[in-house]
C-alpha cells in the first residue's frame, strides 16, 4: 500500500469508507496523527479504547462532522468534504455522542427528520416516508411515545428516539456514537441486538462501545484504539487477549469463552486483599 491510498482492512480490499493519512485536532489540540482507518464494507465494526483516545473523534471525522486537519475521508471512492451534504446524508447516517432536540417537538416529528435527506420539490412527505417512520419506531420501542414531546422523555427513551430518526434515514452505512449511551442493560442488549440485525441485512454499521464484553460479542470487526491511534483491529477473537486489555486498558484480566456466543469474554483480576 502507498501513502495516501485507503488501507485494506480485514482483507477487504476496498471500501465505501475510509479515512486516509488523517491528522484530527480541535484547534491547537491534537487529537491523531497519521490515522488511517479502513471499514470492511457489510460489518458490523466496532470501535474500543479508554476514554479520550479519539474514538469519537474518529468517528466524526468518518461523517464529515469534523474536517481533518490533514488527510481525507473517502466515501465511495472520492473526498467526503467534495460531496453534496444531501448525498453524503443519503448514504451515512450517523448518531452523535450527545444530540439536542428543538424545543416542543414530538418523537414522531423528530423521527421523521430522518426522511428529510430523500425529499426535494419534486418528492415531498409521501405514504410510503410514514411507513418508514413508523418502522423505525417500531424497532426501538418508541411507537407509543409519538405524540409525547421529546424533552418531557427520559434519557433512555430519547435515546431510543434518536436511533430511530437515523433508522429513519434508511442509508447504507450507520455511524453510531456510543448507542447504548442511558440505556439499562435490558434496552442494551434490545440495540445492540437491532444493530447487529443491520449488518446481518446489508447494512454496514460503525459503533463506538465502552463496554468490551459488547463489542467482542457483536462486531464481526473490531478496532482497538489508544492515544489517537491503532493499535490492534480484526476479528474479536484474534484482537481480544489479556495482553491487549491490559496494554490498551491498563487492566489485568483473564480472557475466557463466552459460554452463550463463544465469543471473547474479559473478566477483571480480583482486587487483592
Amino acid at each position: 500500500m502507498t501513502k495516501g491510498e485507503p488501507p485494506a482492512a480485514g482483507g477487504v480490499d476496498a471500501t465505501r469508507l475510509a479515512g486516509v493519512d488523517m491528522t484530527l485536532a480541535y484547534d491547537q489540540r491534537t487529537i491523531a496523527r497519521e490515522l488511517s482507518v479502513s471499514v470492511p464494507d457489510e460489518s458490523f465494526t466496532v470501535v474500543v479504547g479508554p476514554n479520550a483516545c479519539g474514538k469519537s473523534t474518529l468517528l466524526r471525522a468518518l461523517s464529515r462532522m469534523l474536517k481533518p486537519a490533514v488527510g481525507r475521508v473517502l466515501l465511495d471512492g472520492r473526498d467526503i468534504a467534495a460531496l453534496p451534504a444531501k448525498q453524503v446524508a443519503r448514504t451515512l447516517g450517523l448518531l452523535p455522542q450527545s444530540s439536542l432536540a428543538p424545543d416542543g417537538i414530538t418523537v414522531a416529528d423528530l423521527v421523521g427528520r430522518g426522511r428529510y435527506p430523500h425529499q426535494s420539490l419534486l418528492r415531498q412527505w409521501s405514504r410510503e416516508d410514514e411507513r418508514i417512520v413508523d418502522r423505525a419506531m417500531a424497532a426501538t420501542g418508541v411507537s407509543a411515545l409519538a405524540d409525547r414531546f421529546v424533552e418531557e422523555l427520559s434519557g433512555g427513551q430519547r435515546q431510543r428516539v434518536w436511533i430511530a430518526m437515523v433508522l429513519a434515514q434508511e442509508t447504507p452505512l450507520l455511524l453510531l456514537d456510543e448507542p447504548t449511551t442511558y440505556l439499562d442493560i435490558a434496552h442494551q442488549i434490545d440495540i445492540l441486538d437491532l444493530c447487529a440485525g443491520l449488518h446481518e441485512d446489508g447494512r454496514t454499521v460503525v459503533a463506538v462501545l465502552h463496554d468490551l464484553n459488547h463489542a467482542a460479542r457483536y462486531a464481526t470487526h473490531l478496532i482497538a484504539m489508544r492515544d489517537g491511534r491503532v493499535v490492534a483491529e480484526g476479528r474479536p477473537q484474534d484482537v481480544v487477549t489479556a495482553d491487549l486489555v491490559e496494554d490498551v486498558f491498563g487492566m489485568p484480566c483473564r480472557v475466557i469463552d463466552d459460554p452463550e456466543t463463544g465469543t471473547p469474554l474479559v473478566v477483571p483480576a480480583a482486587r487483592r486483599r
